[in-house]
């Protein structure tokens, strides 16, 4: 019973830690671009004082504080991209999560992934993929923390996240 016990904890400590490691190895490649946010730079970030009266800064603020990581890799390179699109797939299949939305356009395919929360707009892990079309980024994004998927378009405004765009519709009454 002991082993079982500590069988179970390891498989849920290390799926936890997985997502921070899954995509980790992109960080510092050449022909990627990556923007790594982790907890204490939110932190950080929820502590600026805002005005009262300024309602899309406060739920940027209320939307950061939810947030325990963030990470974006871009890149225009094909063998990149065909390495991130094998990494975001296997991924998918291990970490539990469904998919949001699926969009084709114009040879760009993106695909929104989440692995939900105790209600259903609740998101705990959101995963972006875009698969770059011509001389367009693909876009890997990986979104941790226990935030409200309708809060989403904030942050893509506030933080000009590659892909925002496309993020944006997905928040907006999709679930």
């Amino acid at each position: 019973m002991k082993k079982f016990i500590i069988t179970i904890v390891l498989a849920f400590v290390t799926n936890a830690f997985y997502a921070q490691g899954a995509f980790d190895k992109f960080d510092g490649q050449d022909d990627v671009t990556s923007v790594i946010v982790n907890k204490k730079m939110f932190d950080l970030m929820s502590k600026v004082k805002v005005d009262a009266s300024d309602k899309e800064t406060q739920q940027y603020i209320n939307l950061i504080k939810k947030l325990d990581y963030l990470k974006v890799f871009t890149t225009k390179n094909p063998k990149v991209e065909a390495d991130m699109k094998a990494a975001a797939d296997k991924y998918v299949k291990t970490a539990g999560l469904e998919e949001l939305m699926r969009v084709n356009d114009g040879g760009k395919n993106i695909k929104i992934m989440v692995k939900s929360g105790a209600t259903d707009s609740q998101v705990k892990e959101l995963l972006m993929f875009i698969d770059g079309a011509k001389n367009d980024d693909t876009v890997l994004l990986s979104l941790t923390g226990n935030f409200d998927l309708n809060e989403i378009s904030v942050l893509t405004d506030k933080m000009q996240l590659p892909g925002g765009s496309d993020l944006k519709k997905a928040s907006k009454g999709k679930r």
